[in-house]
């Protein structure tokens, strides 16, 4: 796995407390990546391939971005980063969350995160299809490569809603049809745990790093919000 350098990006995953911080690490570790797990706003500023994941609730991931993180994280955006949301850090890219009461999100992505629909299973646990959305860009290259449909693996009981149909790459089915990937210039981010869905997921991954590491073009790449 190669970028525009030879080698794969650093990758900055960002520690806000919750995140499935292991898995995270060794799955970019196996695709050749060396990666910083960090909590320190200097150095998430400084990174330029940022991941945010998250499991839980949406709130205590926010409560602990608020101020220095969330700062560095903006930093790093204007300073050419890339930025992959992965679960609730996906979530957290959006305007606002309502799990257990509405907080305000970071707001890089249009759209709100709202409760799945009673009369299905929740949380939503377990394996998915993902649909291509044709109208898609930023967030597209993400796919590239994959099979028709593929499955991925879900943990959640909310989901965005509301987001413009060319920033959904794709979607899943789950009592309501919901952007399981969406991004916009160099923020982007997947519903599902990209970790936890095999090959699929290790694809999804190796295309985020072409694109940080400059392997691959992204329409509108200067633009994060």
């Amino acid at each position: 796995m190669s970028g525009a350098g030879g080698s794969a990006p650093r990758v900055t995953v960002v520690d806000a407390g919750v995140g499935n911080l292991g898995n995270q690490r060794r799955a970019f570790a196996h695709l050749g990546a060396g990666v910083t797990v960090t909590a320190d706003p200097a150095k998430v500023a400084a990174g330029r391939c940022l991941v945010l994941p998250g499991v839980g609730a949406f709130a205590p991931p926010r409560e602990a971005l608020r101020g220095a993180l969330e700062a560095a994280i903006r930093t790093a955006l204007d300073a050419g980063a890339w930025l992959l949301g992965v679960c609730v850090g996906y979530q957290l890219l959006f305007e606002a969350g309502e799990e257990f009461g509405v907080s305000d999100g970071l707001g890089l992505l249009p759209g709100r995160v709202t409760a799945l629909p009673a009369g299905v299973p929740l949380p939503h646990i377990g394996w998915n299809r993902l649909e291509a959305t044709p109208s898609a860009v930023d967030a597209a290259p993400l796919l590239a490569g994959l099979p028709a449909e593929p499955w991925v693996y879900f943990v959640h009981g909310y989901a965005p809603e509301g987001v413009p149909e060319e920033l959904v790459a794709a979607t899943a089915l789950h009592g309501r049809r919901f952007p399981a990937v969406a991004g916009r210039g160099r923020v982007m981010g997947t519903q599902f745990h990209p970790e936890k869905s095999g090959d699929v997921g290790l694809a999804i991954l190796a295309n985020f790093l072409r694109l940080a590491g400059g392997g691959g073009a992204v329409a509108g790449a200067g633009e994060t919000a």
